[in-house]
C-alpha cells in the first residue's frame, strides 16, 4: 500500500526547487499576510525582499516580525530589479490597479482571490498580463491543501472509478467583523468564502454546465451579505456537485466536510482549518475503494495545514510557470472562470433560475 500512496504524496508536494526560486516583494501587511503568506514562504525557504503597505508603521511591524530586510513604497518596490514577483495581498477593490502597475513594471504577479470584484475587470487583468508577457496567477490555495490535493490525486488515479458527485458541507460560526470591509459588503459568502469551494470543485470536475443557487441571511445578523447558501452544479456525463454553507451556526456543533463519490468507491474528509480558524488543524482524509481494495475506509496521513502551508502552492506554481514548466493550475484565465462561476451563482440566487454556464 505504501507504494500506491507515494504518487499521492508526490501530488501534494509544495517544495520549490532551488533553480525555480525568484525573489518576492509583498504588497499588503494585513492579517492574511501575517498568518499565511509570510509563514508559508518562510517554511518553503523562499526569499522575500520586503513589504509595503498603505500604513508604513504596519509594514515596519510585519517586516520586524518576520525578519524582512526592509520596507518599501509601492513605487520603490516596482523599480527594484532584484524583485521579480509581486505578491498582492490587499482588499479586492484595490487589487486591479496594483496588478496593472506591477505588470507594466515587468513583474510577475500573484494576485489574491477573487481576481477582481467582477469578471469584466478580471478579464482586463488577464489581457494586461498577456500584453505584458508576464505571468499572473491567482492565489486559489485551497486546491493545494494536502487533504484536497490528495483526494483529487486519488480520484484522478482512478481509485474510485468514474467520479459521479462531490459534496462540500460547511456548518460553522464565522465572525466576519474581523474584516471591516466584509461587514458592509452586499456580496459575502459566494464571493469571499464559497469561491474556495467552487475553485476546488472545478479543479477536479472542470467547468459545470449549469448553476442553481439559493441563499439567505439570519435575522439580526451583523453583516449585510448572504451567510447561508446552497449551490448545485451540474456537469456533463451526469456528474453533480453540491456546495452547502452556513456561517450562522451558533450551537457549537461546527462541521466542515467533503465527499467525492465514484462508480467504484468514495473519498471523504474534513476541512481542518474551519474548526479553529485561522490556526486550524490538518484535514482528515479517508478512501474506500473496490479497486485497491482498501477493506473499508483507509485513512490517509495528512500532516500539513491549509493555513499556512497551502499558501506555498500558488507561489510554487507561479515560479515553475516562470521557469518554463507549463501554466500554473490557477492562471489568471482559470481564476477568471472561477470568478465567472461565482457570478453565475449570484445570477441564480437573485433570479431563482438555473443559469447555464
Amino acid at each position: 500500500m505504501l507504494e500506491q500512496l507515494r504518487p499521492i504524496a508526490d501530488a501534494c508536494d509544495l517544495t520549490v526547487p532551488e533553480w525555480a526560486r525568484k525573489t518576492i516583494g509583498v504588497v499588503g501587511a494585513g492579517a492574511i499576510t501575517r498568518v499565511a503568506h509570510l509563514p508559508a514562504y518562510g517554511k518553503a525557504g523562499l526569499t522575500v525582499a520586503g513589504i509595503c503597505d498603505l500604513s508604513p508603521e504596519r509594514a515596519s511591524s510585519v517586516a520586524q516580525e518576520f525578519g524582512l530586510p526592509r520596507t518599501y513604497t509601492l513605487d520603490e518596490m516596482l523599480v527594484e530589479e532584484a524583485i521579480e514577483i509581486i505578491d498582492v495581498a490587499v482588499v479586492p477593490e484595490a487589487q486591479p490597479e496594483i496588478v496593472r502597475k506591477a505588470l507594466a513594471a515587468g513583474k510577475h504577479v500573484l494576485a489574491q482571490k477573487p481576481l477582481a470584484v467582477d469578471s469584466e475587470r478580471g478579464a482586463g487583468l488577464v489581457e494586461a498580463a498577456r500584453d505584458a508577457g508576464r505571468s499572473l496567477v491567482v492565489n486559489h490555495q485551497m486546491r493545494y491543501g494536502e487533504g484536497m490535493a490528495a483526494a483529487r490525486a486519488m480520484a484522478e488515479a482512478g481509485w474510485i472509478g468514474d467520479v459521479t458527485a462531490m459534496v462540500i458541507d460547511v456548518d460553522i460560526e464565522t465572525d466576519f467583523t474581523a474584516w471591516d470591509w466584509l461587514v458592509t459588503s452586499p456580496r459575502l459568502d459566494l464571493m469571499y468564502h464559497s469561491i474556495h469551494y467552487f475553485d476546488t470543485v472545478r479543479a477536479l470536475l472542470g467547468d459545470p454546465t449549469s448553476v442553481y443557487c439559493v441563499g439567505g441571511r439570519r435575522p439580526g445578523q451583523a453583516v449585510a451579505g448572504e451567510t447561508r447558501t446552497f449551490t448545485t452544479l451540474t456537469f456533463d456525463q451526469g456528474r453533480r456537485a453540491l456546495v452547502k454553507v452556513n456561517h450562522e451556526n451558533h450551537t457549537g456543533d461546527q462541521s466542515a466536510t467533503f465527499r467525492i463519490d465514484g462508480s467504484e468507491g468514495s473519498i471523504r474528509g474534513t476541512i481542518g482549518l474551519l474548526y479553529d480558524y485561522p490556526h486550524g488543524r490538518p484535514d482528515t482524509l479517508e478512501v474506500n475503494s473496490s479497486r485497491l481494495p482498501t477493506d473499508g475506509w483507509l485513512p490517509y496521513p495528512v500532516t500539513t495545514r491549509w493555513i499556512p502551508d497551502a499558501f506555498a502552492g500558488p507561489m510554487r506554481a507561479l515560479m515553475l510557470e516562470i521557469a518554463g514548466k507549463g501554466p500554473a493550475p490557477t492562471t489568471a484565465a482559470d481564476g477568471l472562470r472561477t470568478l465567472q462561476l461565482v457570478e453565475a451563482g449570484y445570477a441564480s440566487l437573485e433570479s431563482g433560475a438555473v443559469i447555464p454556464f
